[in-house]
């Protein structure tokens, strides 16, 4: 793919890279939240099995979550622009390839290409940012708007994906990917500057391959921990081995020339600490959104609709609280964000432990709101911290770990959840066990916030 240089980003058009990095990972997110409301028809329509309709979901998220840290160095190393680029292509083709699909094999097949596509974009986004806005105060509030888009994503993809199975059918589900994708392609190619290269770098492909195996089998081993209970053979023999490969990983880093993520930048402490602060956060809000998604359709009634709407407080305060952090972030700096959001929403989910057994639906909007508006507060900050750790050139690598150990974080998130709510006595107590679960999360991430990320504003 050719890519035209484009004008020096400024001025009026200084929201056009905003707009389209966002775009890109807007497009991401909703295409999972949006699925998981059409999946039940999919597998009607398609005759899917159990096997196959498992596949379709979680399919995408093995091969997203296990090559971003690929997709980072591959941007370190041709420039970000171009390789965000080449997964906005990858993922908007194989969207229309789902909306084709005849049968599950090639739907499946589809979705491991969808994932490949979306783990090129993610690393690209912060990085291509972080490239378009060297200015702090505009940094800060670029990154808490992509962070917001998780948020909005989560909340619209339900939402969406209910009007269009029931209206259109659900292979518009992945056919709205088709004008997003083509709009973010254009604005990138316009608007966002070319990225630097470092064709020097070796990829090191066995690094990458133990990291892929590890993260792959680490998430298939907690999406199954979900479903069969943590001491199932299966579960922990997919634990055991992504442990062997993330120890065949670590020392293959030790002895490379050219490490994906050299020891000296794990070893920084805003770094690995803001990093494990996302993994955290993520755990926490995450496991809250499924848990809660299940108290609300299968204790409580709820149409699939109707739960998108239910849960709307939670996520509905994430763009509001990325814009103002966003604002703050250079007054304050980043730790009192950081810090403060996760309290928040650690006392929101305490407050839903609280609540008690069954608690009426209106006693249940504040701690959603607090715990929505707490990690995107949270998650402006965090994000700055581990991009301003890393030097320009890594700046996709140190995008893709963020953005693994997030994935990380949701995947433990809801395969806890969902094996709380398995073994408990009774449906409230798995509830309440875990949200006090997830209120502890977001305290260690608190205490992580204060040891790590840096107190000062960044006065550039």
């Amino acid at each position: 793919m050719a890519f035209a240089e484009s004008a020096p980003v400024g001025g009026r058009r200084s929201w056009a890279p905003l707009l389209a990095v966002c775009a890109g990972y807007f497009m991401v997110i909703l295409d999972v939240t949006a699925l998981n409301v059409a999946v039940p028809v999919i597998g009607r329509e398609l005759t899917a099995s159990l096997t196959g309709i498992q596949w379709i979901t979680d399919g995408y998220t093995l091969v997203f979550a296990g090559f971003l840290l690929t997709g980072g160095a591959l941007g370190d190393r041709l420039g970000n622009r171009r390789v965000f680029c080449w997964g906005v292509a990858v993922f908007t083709l194989s969207s229309a390839a789902c909306a084709l699909a005849v049968d599950t094999p090639f739907l499946v097949a589809a979705r491991l290409a969808e994932g490949l596509g979306a783990a090129l974009i993610v690393p690209g986004s912060l990085a291509l940012l972080q490239q378009s806005y060297p200015a702090s105060a505009a940094r800060s509030r670029a990154f808490g708007l992509w962070g917001s888009m998780a948020g909005v994503a989560a909340a619209a993809g339900p939402l969406l994906g209910g009007l269009l199975v029931s209206t259109l059918g659900w292979r518009w589900v992945f056919l709205v990917n088709l004008p997003v994708g083509v709009a973010c392609l254009l604005l990138t190619l316009r608007h966002v500057t070319r990225s630097p290269r470092h064709p020097t770098r070796a990829l090191d492909w066995p690094a990458q391959c133990a990291v892929v195996a590890a993260v792959a089998l680490l998430t298939a081993a907690l999406n199954e921990a979900g479903r069969r209970g943590w001491s199932d053979p299966a579960v922990l023999a997919g634990m055991g081995l992504a442990a062997l490969a993330a120890v065949a990983f670590a020392v293959r880093e030790r002895l490379a020339r050219s490490p994906v993520l050299p020891p000296s930048l794990l070893r920084s402490r805003a770094m690995s600490g803001g990093a494990a602060v996302g993994l955290l956060f993520n755990f926490g809000f995450y496991g809250m959104v499924f848990t809660a998604s299940l108290e609300f359709q299968r204790q409580r009634g709820f149409s699939a609709l109707g739960t998108g709407l239910a849960l709307f407080p939670a996520v509905a305060m994430t763009m509001f609280a990325s814009v103002l952090s966003g604002r703050l972030a250079r007054r304050t700096g980043d730790r009192p964000l950081v810090v403060s959001g996760m309290l928040l929403a650690g006392l929101g989910l305490a407050g839903w432990a609280a609540a008690g057994p069954d608690p009426a639906y209106p006693l249940l909007v504040a701690p959603m709101m607090a715990a929505g508006f707490g990690t995107s507060f949270a998650l402006t900050g965090s994000t700055a911290t581990v991009m301003g750790a890393a030097p320009p050139e890594y700046s996709g690598a140190a995008s893709a770990l963020f953005n693994t150990t997030r994935q990380i974080g949701s995947a433990t998130g809801v395969a806890l959840g969902g094996s709380l709510l398995a073994s408990a006595a009774d449906y409230g107590t798995g509830l309440r066990v875990s949200m006090a679960v997830g209120a502890l999360a977001y305290l260690t991430a608190a205490a992580l916030a204060w040891l790590c990320v840096p107190a000062r504003p960044d006065q550039t």
